[in-house]
């Protein structure tokens, strides 16, 4: 400390209770991973009209933002520096948030973003709350979706590496899961990942309900959806779908009327992606723990 910072001392300086108090905040945020309004006024002991002013100013400043699956206040990418797979992810979320809000307030239906996992893809950002259909559930974040059956995940398996889809397919096809015994069969996937690339889509699986391993016929969420892969270095770190009600729309009339909208926002997403920072100029990983990844 210098002879000034003494000085400075003892002649009374008063620190900034608003900063500490925005702080306090801050790291909260960022060593839990996320917090509600409710959470933070529990672990903080602050007033509720206080902390909404700082969660603002911190929002304004880019140093926080707001996930729309649950309303979640979560650190943003500026403050979080190791970039390790999981904070990959959290800038993933973090700029494909916003993007998402806009496509769900113009094709009124909602949508989710979701990551790939060795034998599953995971939810990490929905719409739902922002849709003029806001009683479709979807989610919440950390929600496991059948790789093979669903729109998201067949987005991943045909437009990844092969290096990827070979280790993510023999994966299924030694798992015990019911929903996952469709992987064992080559021709089958093998058709579906042709189509797939030939579209420039994915779709639902007729038989999916929605349910990780029960059919339609056993577990019915009467949705239909469509996914594009968000694609940066030659990888897919992610897919974004849209979701809908069958006996409202159907899917000719969906990809004749939404798929441009979903395919501007993967394009705009990647871009995005593509100009953050990483140090180490490291790619986008996709399915953490793949040989090849």
């Amino acid at each position: 400390m210098t002879q000034e910072d003494g000085d400075s001392r003892k002649t009374g300086v008063k620190s900034i209770r608003a900063l500490a108090r925005g702080l306090t905040v801050l790291r909260l945020l960022q060593q839990s991973g996320g917090m509600s309004l409710n959470d933070l006024y529990r672990a903080s002991g602050l007033p509720k009209a206080t902390l909404l002013r700082i969660l603002l100013t911190l929002e304004e400043e880019g140093l926080i933002w707001q996930r729309i699956a649950d309303n979640a206040y979560l650190a943003s990418h500026l403050v979080h520096r190791s970039f390790s797979g999981t904070e990959d992810e959290r800038l993933f979320a973090e700029l494909a948030s916003p993007l998402l809000e806009r496509l769900t307030r113009r094709v009124r239906w909602p949508s989710i973003l979701a990551v790939p996992r060795l034998t599953h893809m995971e939810v990490i950002e929905a719409t739902a709350t922002r849709s003029y259909f806001h009683h479709i559930d979807l989610g919440p974040v950390g929600f496991h979706v059948n790789m093979m059956l669903s729109s998201t995940g067949r987005a991943y398996l045909a437009f990844c590496p092969e290096s990827e889809r070979e280790a993510v397919l023999d994966r299924l096809r030694h798992s015990q899961r019911t929903g996952d015994r469709m992987a064992r069969d080559k021709k089958w996937v093998d058709d579906i990942i042709a189509t797939t690339r030939e579209r420039g889509y994915a779709v639902r699986d007729p038989r999916f309900g929605g349910n990780f391993d029960l059919t339609r016929r056993d577990s019915d969420d009467r949705r239909d959806s469509i996914a594009v892969p968000v694609k940066v270095d030659g990888r897919v770190p992610g897919c974004i779908n849209m979701t809908w009600i069958r006996r409202v729309t159907s899917q000719a009339d969906a990809v004749r009327d939404y798929l441009h909208d979903i395919k501007a926002v993967a394009d705009e997403l990647a871009r995005e992606l593509a100009k953050a920072p990483r140090p180490g100029n490291r790619q986008w990983q996709a399915q953490p723990g793949v040989t090849g990844a």
